[in-house]
């Protein structure tokens, strides 16, 4: 592949085109098509504007933001779009865009844009021969490949999850296939092992909550997990943020999470700062929910944390699946949210919060569902090591590709060397 490269503009080789607009009143929200703004996916179509994979940047909005859409999509008008017939050239666009940092292009103060005309006569060198641009373009979305590929079946997984939960606990389908004859003694169903069937009761009964399984409780969710909150330490005190080595969390953490699990954290603070917050060091496996604007952020975190004000911790009592605390907190998001009050924005106190009731199963089938869903979740956690460890590869290669101090060859060899 010979080495030659060549200077050009992004006008040359990935003129942008506009987006069109598309109201939400006028999508077909069944569709498959992928309607992007310049955030992202914000919704489906059954038509595509595009007739192939396309590379959409945010025009207003999350200005210069840089997405990818592997096939035909509709960018709407906050975009600008760059298309094609050949997947790997339009991708190897998409990666040389990105590496522009497009977002501090911004054109307008009072209302952030990006200027096309500016954009376009951005300078770029880029490979003569379009064979290392697919070459580079094929590394790099190898590795974004596979943690696409991650995404999928952590969702997946965590579906299946959400879905025993309210089965067991919101349903009770083991307890009403029992009842009506559709679950037998030696017999398996989707969901309920066999050797589960002696766990669970055979009626419902009356409780404060509505029918509930025989021999199950009603408890508080402060008799389930130590519920406790945050603080920020001074934000303007060097000693407790300089050089910080313990993880400090804020919902803006979690908002970005695709998955429930926190493996790190966008800033860390002291001793001297963890010393201020009267939480102290939350031990790996806390289950954490944004308490305020918005309520509903939920993760495990995976590894020790201090939380901010914005939070509510559950520490799981002995007895206690963290896994339990985590996919009530999920499906009982609307009792949670009618619990909050606040009238610049909604908060939802720790007081008001312990009190919640919660239909509660024996210690029995609490263990059971931790054993059915901790592979699961386990699998999760995996995939988003595994992910982090990608995209770390990724970040660190694409400006190196993309610009010609490493080649292809020796890229290769690298990720070779680490077995991908």
């Amino acid at each position: 592949m010979g080495g030659e490269w060549l200077e050009t503009t992004v006008a040359d080789i990935a003129p942008f085109a506009y987006g069109k607009a598309l109201p939400e009143g006028q999508r077909n929200t069944t569709g498959k098509v992928p309607v992007y703004g310049s955030n992202g996916i914000v919704g489906f179509h059954d038509v595509p504007l595009t007739s192939g994979p396309t590379v959409v940047v945010g025009r207003k909005g999350t200005v210069g933001a840089v997405h990818y859409s592997p096939v035909p999509c509709w960018p709407i008008d906050t975009t600008f779009f760059v298309t094609g017939s050949d997947h790997l050239l339009t991708r190897y666009r998409y990666y040389l865009l990105k590496s522009l940092g497009l977002g501090h292009m911004n054109a307008d103060s009072a209302v952030p844009g990006l200027n096309r005309d500016a954009a376009h006569a951005r300078e770029v060198r880029v490979p003569k021969w379009e064979a290392e641009q697919r070459a580079i373009a094929h590394i790099l979305g190898t590795l974004d490949d596979k943690i696409e590929l991650n995404r999928r079946m952590s969702e997946t997984l965590e579906a299946t999850a959400r879905a025993l939960f309210k089965s067991w606990f919101v349903d009770f389908d083991p307890v009403r296939a029992k009842m009506e004859g559709r679950w037998q003694r030696g017999q398996s169903l989707p969901g309920l092992p066999a050797h589960l069937y002696d766990l669970f009761p055979d009626r419902l009964v009356d409780s404060e909550l509505g029918e509930i399984p025989e021999g199950w409780g009603v408890k508080s969710i402060g008799d389930l997990a130590e519920v406790v909150g945050g603080s920020t330490p001074k934000t303007e005190c060097a000693e407790f943020w300089d050089g910080g080595t313990h993880h400090w969390v804020t919902p803006k953490d979690l908002s970005g999470l695709s998955m429930p699990v926190l493996l790190d954290t966008e800033r860390k603070i002291t001793d001297a700062g963890l010393a201020q917050i009267s939480s102290g060091l939350l031990p790996r496996g806390t289950v954490l929910l944004s308490s305020r604007a918005p309520i509903g952020y939920l993760a495990i975190a995976e590894v020790p944390v201090a939380v901010n004000q914005g939070f509510i911790a559950m520490k799981p009592r002995q007895g206690v699946s963290n896994l339990f605390l985590l996919r009530w907190a999920r499906a009982a998001h609307d009792e949670i949210l009618s619990h909050a009050n606040g009238s610049t924005f909604l908060e939802i106190s720790k007081a008001s919060f312990r009190p919640i009731r919660v239909v509660t199963p024996p210690t029995p089938i609490m263990d059971a569902f931790d054993q059915f869903s901790r592979p699961m979740y386990g699998k999760v956690v995996e995939n988003a090591l595994e992910s982090r460890t990608l995209a770390a590869l990724r970040d660190t290669l694409l400006p190196k590709l993309i610009s010609g101090e490493i080649r292809v060859k020796d890229a290769e060899r690298f990720l070779q060397e680490r077995g991908l």
